[in-house]
């Protein structure tokens, strides 16, 4: 009789070369994130238009900005503990039909009190759908690989948010700013039945689960067709038992944790609050509303550019260095974003820089965070996180209406926008030393043999 074998899930995926199907699942991620952030950062390109039609104060769309990215924040809370329980994939399909169907009755909305209300709405199923494509994505990827792939997957949601403002800035004068809704909420209901059928759940999901052999055996042998599969059982390493949250604060991740959360809380502040004011501000500044969100979409174009270097950077060299050089480089150029509206080209330049570190290095940080959690407790660390963040983003989307009430200038208006970036990179460095391996004393004489507890 043969003897049964055991196998890693992930030493399985890491000793294979990426396959179609890998391919395949990072493309419906890809596509289900870059959806998520067309209709994440719509609501900022039709902002000028809502103004415009329903006669509204900067004051007046700030809990309209809120409500959105409260709902992302709720959402993230409770279905990354889902996830984890129940799986990624229904989690997934289901959240991206929430939001789709939600996006849908916006544009229904008849006064700023009801798009706020269904703005709330929808931002659950974004902000439940967006970790789970994260930490899909992730658990298929070969480890020496995992940040580039999951940062290339993650610039779906900047291109989604650079075709954001494409879309505005054709459909809004023709369909007004109803039609970008439609548009943001049909396309999601059509991916819902192609991610039913064609995506599989995580392997290494099943496999922390307890499911049959064969069921492991039959997604693995589709995402690795030429490994040897037969009569095997399946694990994967550092299983935890508890609850998933509770798991975030033990066994040392207690304060990886925290510094995560600070990074993602402060990143997301400055992103959103770039995201959010910038077309107003441009118009403000004398460009035309259609100029206005081509040079905002400019930010997402440059978060794109800068997931995919930062992606590569982190694989090659110490992520948390890499980081922090980005959140640096984007605290410099918001800055200089201030003293910009003067000269168009540098305008575009400074937007493109600043969305070259911030949403780079967002995306990197979301990769990071991926990595560092086990299975049992992957999408709940990734998920809060990401909800740690919006809390962040909250407060971003309705600071920059504060800043302006102030009177202040655009240099130091962008100068405290700067603030968060830098200490965002601040967090990065903290944690990159705080994991920094400690070299072992030179013993005096030969020591007795220990064994390595992992």
């Amino acid at each position: 009789m043969q003897a049964t074998r055991s196998l890693d899930v992930q030493d399985v995926i890491n000793a294979n070369p990426l396959s179609r199907h890998q391919k395949l699942v990072i493309a419906l991620c890809f596509l289900v994130v870059a959806i998520d952030g067309f209709d994440t950062a719509a609501i900022g390109f039709i902002a000028p238009a809502l103004r415009a039609q329903w006669g509204i104060t900067p004051a007046q769309l700030a809990p309209l900005f809120g409500a959105g990215l409260f709902g992302l924040m709720v959402g993230a809370f409770v279905f990354g503990p889902l996830a984890d329980r129940w799986g990624r994939k229904p989690v997934l399909v289901a959240t991206t039909a929430f939001f789709g169907l939600a996006t849908v009755a916006s544009a229904f909305s008849t006064s700023v009190e009801v798009l706020t209300v269904l703005r709330f709405v929808t931002g659950i199923g974004l902000g439940g759908a967006m970790p789970a494509a994260i930490t899909l994505t992730a658990e298929f990827c070969p480890a020496q690989r995992r940040s580039t792939l999951v940062t290339l997957m993650f610039c779906g949601f900047t291109i989604g948010s650079a075709a954001a403002g494409l879309a505005a800035s054709h459909i809004v004068a023709v369909y007004g700013w109803q039609g970008v809704l439609e548009m943001g909420g049909v396309l999601p209901l059509l991916l819902v039945p192609v991610l039913a059928w064609k995506l599989p759940e995580s392997p290494r999901f099943l496999a922390l689960r307890g499911a049959a052999p064969e069921r492991v055996a039959e997604v693995l042998a589709r995402v690795v067709p030429g490994a040897d599969l037969r009569g095997a059982t399946f694990t994967t390493a550092r299983t935890t038992t508890g609850m998933p949250i509770l798991q975030l604060f033990r066994d040392g991740l207690a304060g990886g944790t925290l510094l995560i959360w600070a990074t993602f809380f402060m990143s997301l502040l400055v992103f959103y609050l770039l995201s959010s004011w910038l077309p107003l501000l441009i118009t403000t500044a004398g460009f035309s509303m259609q100029n206005a969100a081509l040079m905002a979409a400019t930010l997402a174009a440059g978060g794109t550019v800068g997931a995919i270097v930062i992606g590569r950077m982190m694989d090659r060299f110490e992520p948390h260095r890499v980081l922090a050089l980005a959140y640096l480089l984007a605290g410099g150029f918001v800055v200089l974003l201030g003293s910009a509206t003067a000269a168009p080209a540098l305008l575009v330049f400074a937007i493109f820089g600043a969305g070259f570190g911030v949403a780079g290095a967002q995306v990197g940080v979301n990769a990071l965070a991926a990595a560092y959690y086990p299975t049992a407790s992957r999408a709940t660390g990734v998920s809060w996180a990401n909800a740690v963040g919006r809390t962040g983003s909250v407060l971003g989307s309705m600071v920059g209406g504060f800043l302006l009430s102030l009177g202040w200038d655009l240099p130091t208006v962008f100068t405290v926008a700067a603030i968060p970036a830098f200490l965002a990179g601040g967090a990065m460095l903290a944690k990159g030393m705080r994991e920094r391996p400690t070299p072992a004393p030179a013993p005096a004489q030969a020591p007795a043999p220990v064994v390595a507890a992992e």
